[in-house]
Formats: C-alpha cells, sequence, structure tokens
C-alpha cells in the first residue's frame, strides 16, 4: 500500500516521522530513498520521537550507525552510502540489530536492497520543484499506515 504526504517545513516532516515513529515494533525495518538533503535524518528524529525517544538524533554519515535505546525498543540509523558489497556491509554489524526488540532506520538503501528484510517499509522523501522546504513523502508499507493521514494532520 502506497501512502503520499508533502510537507512544508522541517517541523511538519519531524511531525509526520512522529506519526510513522509510534506505530513502529521492533523488527520493523525503514528503507529510505531519497538524494543529499532530502531530509531522512529529519524524518529520523520524528520517528525517534515517535518511538518514544528523546535522543539527539544526527546523520550516521561517518559513523555508519547511530544507535538509541528506549525502554522498549532500540533504533538503529544507518549509513549505507560508502558501502557497496556484501563484505562492507558486514563489517558494518547491519545484521547483528536485527532483533525483536530494534527498529531499523536505513539512509542509501538502495545500496544494500538485497539484503533488506522482504516486509521492508520504503520512504521516499523528494524535494519538490526546487522549494527549499516542501517534500513529497511517499511510504510504501502495510495497512498500519493507513490512516496515518489523519494523525498527522489531526
Amino acid at each position: 500500500m502506497i501512502y503520499t504526504f508533502t510537507t512544508r517545513s522541517a517541523a511538519e516532516t519531524v511531525a509526520l516521522g512522529r506519526c510513522i515513529g509510534a506505530l513502529l515494533h521492533g523488527g520493523d525495518c525503514i528503507a529510505y530513498a531519497g538524494g543529499l538533503g532530502a531530509g531522512k535524518t529529519t524524518m529520523t528524529r520524528g520517528i525517534a520521537l515517535g518511538m518514544g525517544l528523546d535522543d539527539d538524533v544526527t546523520s550516521p554519515t561517518f559513523a555508519l550507525v547511530n544507535e538509541y535505546r528506549g525502554e522498549r525498543l532500540t533504533l538503529c540509523h544507518f549509513d549505507m552510502y560508502r558501502i557497496s558489497s556484501p563484505d562492507d556491509l558486514e563489517t558494518t554489524g547491519f545484521f547483528d540489530y536485527m532483533d525483536g526488540d530494534t527498529v531499523l532506520a536505513v539512509e542509501w538503501s538502495e545500496n544494500i536492497s538485497d539484503a533488506l528484510p522482504p516486509d521492508t517499509v520504503t520512504v521516499t522523501i523528494e524535494r519538490t520543484d526546487g522549494d527549499t522546504e516542501t517534500r513529497k513523502i511517499t511510504i510504501n508499507g502495510d495497512e498500519r499506515f493507513a490512516d496515518i493521514g489523519d494523525r498527522y494532520l489531526g
């Protein structure tokens, strides 16, 4: 099922992410698609908040993975920009993070598409027509996200 939203600021992207995060459970994988500066980390900030995590979410560009632990769930935020082979992926520890208490958020997921779980939720973030703030955000996921628009707009 595909759901599309438009956000007009970073705050709105965080708010939409918060709605998504509230619906996630351990074992979920969010695969991002979107260019540099699209808003993937901004969306992850919202997802963390929706999961009840108060951490300062930052880009994992140089660390490859940032881990945020909560009482109920852990969020592992990956940057796969520099990953180009199965051996590279193995060195990130990616597979070690796949468990029932962890949600994965994967930037540059197209670089590891063959390794993603079959029920991965894809979030595509696109800038719209030269506008620096407006984003078109498309969620390809299951029925959990069917009424997310009501909560986001609510």
